[in-house]
């Protein structure tokens, strides 16, 4: 395999001396803030995908696009936002195209030629009801419609925002994030000799690319200053690392039913996880370095963190 020019490694639990003392988010209620921006988020999507012809089209994007899930990076965006000093209205349109880049990702994902899942969130995943072709296309109008979803909808903010916004969901979702990450998980599948380096390449931005996204963009659209924008990415970048190693536990530890995919798909494809290298409570333990350094990240802030020092802790304490 050729060398992967990857960003520096990110440290995990490299300074003891800096450990998170008493922490604010233990009596926050993270249920309560969840389900209030999860209605939103779920609102304004609902409208945001009208059917109009070719009919077909537009139903397998909503198919997917409206069928649950903890909508994660979408929330993530409206706290950058606030954290950032803004309102979350001006982050809405790009909260909700998060979501519909996401769920684009997730389709491809599923097909026969990547993961061949029958599954997705519970419900059949969108190429088993609606074919391999439709399912391929849902997924590119998912990814363009997104992108004309911010620019259709968002107001007061200033244009060299919006582009910086534009620039980076581009980024992030290309050959420099997510689309690297899957490239170099294919190129990777059945082989021994996978390291830790490409592992974590991959999942950086397999999963990673797009909660740092959602993060940065979110802080852009508040009109927050660099040096909050870099604390909300590394955040985000440990999160969305932590966020993966879990996945990669719950894949070996839960029933379908309790994940809403198949379980066990990475041990059948022959792909390295962390619970392959590390087992399962080496990587548990990795996932929790790395959510104490991602809230460190968060300490000038304050109480204004509180509601994303509960969800770092909600990554290693989730179930699905």
């Amino acid at each position: 395999m050729d060398r992967i020019e990857a960003e520096p490694a990110i440290a995990i639990g490299d300074d003891p001396a800096m450990q998170v003392d008493a922490d604010p988010a233990v009596e926050f209620d993270l249920s309560g803030y969840l389900l209030s921006r999860q209605a939103v988020v779920e609102s304004h999507l609902e409208r945001a995908l009208m059917p109009r012809y070719p009919e077909k089209i537009f139903e397998s994007m909503r198919y997917s696009l409206v069928s649950g899930g903890k909508r994660l990076r979408p929330v993530l965006c409206l706290a950058g936002c606030e954290l950032g000093g803004g309102e979350r209205e001006l982050a809405i349109p790009t909260a909700c195209a998060l979501e519909m880049l996401h769920t684009a990702s997730l389709i491809h994902d599923d097909l026969p030629a990547m993961d061949d899942d029958d599954y997705r969130r519970g419900k059949l995943a969108n190429h088993k009801v609606f074919g391999e072709g439709m399912a391929l296309l849902a997924g590119d109008a998912l990814l363009s419609y997104a992108l004309e979803f911010i620019l259709l909808n968002t107001r007061r903010v200033p244009a060299d925002r919006l582009l910086r916004v534009m620039q980076t969901l581009i980024n992030r979702v290309g050959v420099s994030g997510l689309v690297g990450g899957q490239v170099v998980d294919v190129e990777s599948e059945g082989r021994d000799d996978v390291d830790l380096a490409t592992l974590e390449f991959i999942h950086s931005r397999k999963t990673g690319s797009l909660i740092d996204a959602a993060m940065v963009t979110g802080a852009i659209l508040g009109g927050a200053d660099e040096d909050t924008i870099a604390r909300l990415s590394g955040y985000a970048r440990r999160v969305g690392l932590a966020f993966q190693i879990v996945d990669d536990v719950l894949d070996v530890t839960s029933t379908r039913q309790q994940l809403g995919k198949t379980p066990r798909k990475d041990e059948k494809a022959h792909k390295a996880t962390f619970p392959s290298l590390f087992g399962l409570e080496g990587s548990m333990r990795q996932a929790r370095e790395l959510v104490d350094e991602a809230k460190r990240e968060l300490a000038p802030f304050g109480g204004r963190a509180v509601p994303l020092l509960a969800m770092a802790d909600f990554v290693c304490t989730r179930t699905s």
